[in-house]
């Protein structure tokens, strides 16, 4: 490494944001970068440790001391090869990936860790800015015809790791716009839709071709994608969202999570007005579910103008460090407070709600909720225990469910004839991607269920690999362990 004792003389730094008050009145990202030289000093933390175990952290095994130490020593174009070698979309995890990487990193063990998903993002920024990141179709074409169904990150991964490969490959994308949940679930002040159809016009003059608005298995039949194409891959996403069976629940003002994102991407897109927003504007705002999700939907209706934001959570409230029982390098359950947490919000842990209230023309007006507590005994599925005369009334006039997902829609399955797991997400090998029928494949959250954005362009890729092997009898595809350096 450049630097063998950066480690000892830098602290971390990370973007600042800009001031609540003023990241409020639009949907704009709101860090500010940080100049060159502090960037080269935080890969100059990267301490050389003999054992990245940050590759481990990583699902795309992302070689990370290696571009760590090009940045530190300004040799950005390099680093961009090398981050490019096993990541097709740094500006995506750049943004928006947890880091399980920085929760491996040595110095993590008893210092802040190096601020890897932050050089990330500048890479491949700076790559972007420099020209570097440029179409390159392939020399060859096979003319095998493959279709990716879905154009969220596992499918967008999968695509361009096929038409590397030469494959004639058409993306299936059942909204009017390409990007799947990074466009439609993701706010815009987290990505603003402009990083999204920079790399899709990449894409697009490499040869991919990008079908919107259709929904296979409705008005595209199954029957004429299998008759059209020698492989398909199935991307869609773990989205059948997940509801609470309780009194009321039919109630007007209660709203799916992503039903509210999506709409509000519209209107920042364009698409729509923001009279056809689900608005929560001047609103006693609940929000149930403490994950992510939740997190986009405090900071959403911050910016409609909430009259008030509370955020309720059924799990205990996480320790601010690492847990005991998740010793470092394993990922820690520990609390975790976003940007949008910090612009207003009144959380709350160990609750359950028991019930929706309403008023005589069915709008919801409140609801009750008990305080829960978690039992573990070994060997056994925890016990959700209500706490008597715990119970409470909360005036609200909107509810977003931020419950997460049960797996994927069953349409495709129903069609294509695939078996479904028992988490009813499509029965796919761990070792091929390959499902019960010939020639499908299914990767990213279809496959694994709900998770992350870095595990589900690894799954992409991953099935790449096996895709074009079963096309062609073996693929130069790399797969995680591979280290050659492709073109960005």
């Amino acid at each position: 490494m450049g630097k063998i004792t950066g480690f000892l003389e830098y602290e971390r730094v990370d973007e600042p944001y800009i001031a609540v008050a003023e990241r409020l009145e639009n949907y704009k990202e709101f860090t500010l970068p940080l100049e060159e030289k502090k960037l080269k000093d935080q890969g100059a933390r990267c301490m050389d440790c003999g054992i990245p175990f940050c590759h481990s952290g990583c699902p795309l095994g992302n070689l990370i001391p290696d571009f760590n130490d090009k940045v530190y020593k300004g040799r950005w174009k390099e680093a961009a090869q090398i981050l490019h070698a096993t990541n097709n979309f740094p500006e995506f995890t750049g943004r928006l990936c947890p880091a399980p990487c920085e929760e491996a990193c040595v110095l993590g063990i008893n210092e802040d860790p190096v601020s890897i998903e932050n050089i990330e993002k500048n890479i491949a920024e700076k790559a972007f800015e420099e020209g570097w990141i440029k179409a390159h179709p392939p020399k060859t074409r096979t003319n095998k015809k493959v279709a990716v169904i879905g154009s969220g990150p596992s499918g967008l991964a999968a695509a361009q790791q096929l038409n590397r490969a030469g494959h004639l490959v058409t993306v299936f994308e059942r909204d009017a716009k390409v990007g799947g949940l990074l466009r439609y679930g993701i706010p815009d002040f987290k990505l603003e839709k402009q990083i999204i159809d920079r790399r899709i016009a990449i894409l697009e003059e490499e040869g991919i071709k990008f079908i919107t608005n259709a929904h296979v298995g409705q008005n595209i039949s199954v029957e004429t994608i299998i008759a059209d194409f020698e492989a398909v891959v199935l991307c869609g996403g773990a989205t059948a969202r997940r509801g609470i069976p309780i009194k009321g629940n039919h109630l007007k003002g209660i709203h799916q999570a992503m039903d509210f994102l999506k709409l509000n991407n519209q209107y920042v897109d364009g698409l729509i007005d923001f009279e056809a927003v689900l608005s929560a504007k001047d609103k006693n705002v609940v929000v149930i579910g403490g994950g992510d999700t939740g997190s986009d939907c405090i900071g959403t209706s911050n910016r409609h103008g909430a009259e008030s934001v509370t955020n309720f959570e059924i799990l205990s409230k996480p320790s601010i460090g690492r847990p005991a029982h998740q010793p470092w390098p394993y990922w820690p359950m520990k609390l975790k407070t976003t940007s949008s947490h910090q612009e207003g919000v009144e959380r709350f842990f160990s609750l359950s709600t028991k019930e929706f209230l309403g008023d005589k023309n069915g709008n919801l007006i409140g609801l009750k909720t008990i305080e829960v507590e978690w039992i573990f005994k070994e060997g056994e599925r925890p016990e959700l225990r209500e706490l008597a005369n715990s119970e409470k009334q909360w005036d609200c006039d909107m509810v977003l469910l931020a419950l997460g997902f049960t797996g994927s829609e069953k349409t495709l399955a129903e069609q294509f004839g695939l078996e479904l797991d028992f988490r009813t997400n499509i029965k796919a090998s761990t070792t091929d991607y390959a499902t019960n029928v010939p020639g499908i494949f299914s990767a990213g959250d279809m496959r694994r269920g709900q998770s992350l954005i870095v595990w589900a362009i690894s799954e992409g890729r991953q099935a790449a690999y096996h895709v074009d092997k079963y096309l062609m009898g073996s693929s130069n595809l790399p797969l995680k362990d591979d280290n050659d350096l492709p073109r960005i």
